[in-house]
């Protein structure tokens, strides 16, 4: 056991397209810009992020970065889930922004819904019903 771990702290990010993946994080996600850098020695955007005041995500963007395998699903981090507290009002508000998802299912263990959907490199996103 690591001493004095406590939470997560943040989550890093590598989209292929800076300005499109920083529109989804967010507009139709809605986490708020803590702080956006340009690292000129990296030809790089870092974007900080946070929701509900709680720093995040990390996002990054690097000249032609490799595409991430997702499906059949790779070995490595799966998804980030989000909870929620209505999931109906959540799709509903994703749907509106034209971002697909699946259909709503029941996690047999919890009982609890979710569903998933994609950020606009792919990456698996969840969102949880808590």
């Amino acid at each position: 056991m690591i001493p004095g771990l406590k939470a997560i702290h943040h989550i890093a990010i590598i989209c292929s397209d800076y300005e499109r993946s920083k529109d989804f994080y967010t507009r139709v996600l809605g986490l708020s810009i803590v702080r956006e850098v340009y690292r000129e020695a990296r030809n790089s955007w870092k974007l900080d992020l946070a929701l509900n005041d709680h720093y995040i995500i990390e996002l990054f963007s690097f000249p032609s970065p490799p595409p991430r395998p997702s499906r059949p699903e790779s070995c490595g981090l799966r998804h980030l889930a989000f909870a929620v507290d209505d999931l109906e009002k959540a799709v509903a508000s994703l749907k509106a922004a034209e971002v697909i998802t699946e259909p709503i299912r029941t996690d047999e263990f919890t009982g609890k819904r979710f569903t998933f959907f994609a950020d606009p490199d792919g990456l698996p996103l969840e969102l949880y019903e808590s």
